[in-house]
């Protein structure tokens, strides 16, 4: 999808590489959108800087959140902890002023309503998302049931956006059911009314 996407709907002039778009749930009733959540496994510091961008227009447009904040998952809450990668993310996030960055988040932060926008590499997003699948496939498993854990459910949220081309697609799980394909369907249909590839590429433009 990604690959057919770049070739078909192109990238918004100026964007490194697009990514996928994840849904994240919060203890405040909220979701958070992460990114990237597998698109891309090896990343710069410059990519997961603009995909806090990304994220940012994102939630402004589709939710209406004036300031989005933003987080880089980080094995610490401080400046210094983590890779070479997120250490030099976070001197870009930090010095980026259209930014709303409020810092590090932990693992045990991301569940917690702590920012609206959750910038990682694709590989560190891909194993937290899939994770949290895992434990509502579990709990459902073992026939417990619980309101929060729900919310990790693939068929709430139906797909995952592709932001950073000029366009709109949506990527659907294989086996998705009945319930998923409505929810993707409501999914796209807030996408467009919102026009966020439009306000993308216009933030973009402007830089």
């Amino acid at each position: 999808m990604m690959v057919g996407s770049l070739f078909s709907v192109k990238t918004i002039e100026g964007i490194q590489r697009p990514a996928i778009a994840g849904f994240i749930p919060q203890t405040d009733g909220t979701h958070s959108v992460m990114l990237d959540i597998g698109a891309n496994a090896d990343c710069k510091p410059e990519m997961l800087e603009q995909w806090a961008v990304l994220g940012s227009v994102y939630a402004a447009a589709t939710r209406g959140i004036e300031r989005p904040r933003v987080g880089l998952l980080n094995i610490g809450e401080e400046e210094q902890k983590g890779s070479i990668l997120t250490q030099a993310t976070y001197a870009l996030l930090k010095a980026n002023e259209k930014l709303n960055f409020v810092g590090n988040l932990e693992g045990k932060d991301v569940f917690r309503g702590k920012a609206d926008v959750i910038v990682t590499d694709g590989f560190t997003g891909n194993i937290v998302l899939k994770m949290g699948e895992s434990i509502y496939n579990i709990m459902k498993e073992q026939g417990m049931v619980n309101e929060f854990v729900d919310r990790t459910n693939y068929e709430n949220y139906g797909g995952s956006p592709i932001i950073g081309i000029n366009g709109n697609v949506i990527i659907a799980h294989g086996a998705s059911s009945p319930t998923a394909i409505m929810n993707m369907i409501k999914l796209c249909q807030n996408i467009v009314k919102s026009e966020v590839a439009k306000k993308i590429k216009a933030a973009f433009e402007n830089n």
